[in-house]
């Protein structure tokens, strides 16, 4: 088991409905969490990269990925971290809408450590935010910071 620590997570998510229920949804959960969001798939890998505006960001233990972004979308986000060195360990979890079976695939063809559906009612959401973070947090095993 992993020994407890505040688990960072980067949520990349360009609804603003959708991220404040992440973030409602992460507090209901009394996980110790800190929550950093991005709205787009450029401004993640700037993020992740530690590049430009986010050059004194620190690495996310976690990255909940929505596939429809502006800018650059997710499956390209997802297939840049899972190529990249310094971030492939990162786990990323897809969090969409979309139950598409093509969408699944692709996701786990570019090395997604997870696929989860967003429930629509708030509770749902906040149940499976609950069982998403206690299993990162208290079940899993997570790469060292920085590693």
């Amino acid at each position: 088991m992993s020994l407890p620590r505040t688990l960072d997570i980067l949520l990349v998510e360009d609804s603003d409905t959708d991220a404040l229920l992440a973030t409602e949804a992460i507090a209901a959960a009394a996980v110790d969490a800190r929550l950093h969001r991005v709205v787009d798939g450029l401004a993640a890998m700037d993020y992740l990269l530690a590049r430009g505006a986010y050059a004194q960001a620190q690495r996310p233990d976690l990255v909940l990925l929505d596939l429809n972004l502006p800018r650059r979308d997710g499956r390209e986000v997802l297939a840049e971290i899972k190529q990249t060195e310094t971030l492939r360990r990162i786990p990323v979890v897809v969090l969409t809408t979309s139950a598409y079976e093509q969408d699944v695939l692709s996701a786990y063809d570019r090395h997604a450590n997870c696929y989860v559906v967003k429930p629509v009612d708030f509770h749902e959401f906040v149940e499976a935010m609950k069982r998403l973070e206690r299993f990162w947090l208290e079940t899993a095993v997570l790469p060292p910071h920085g590693a």
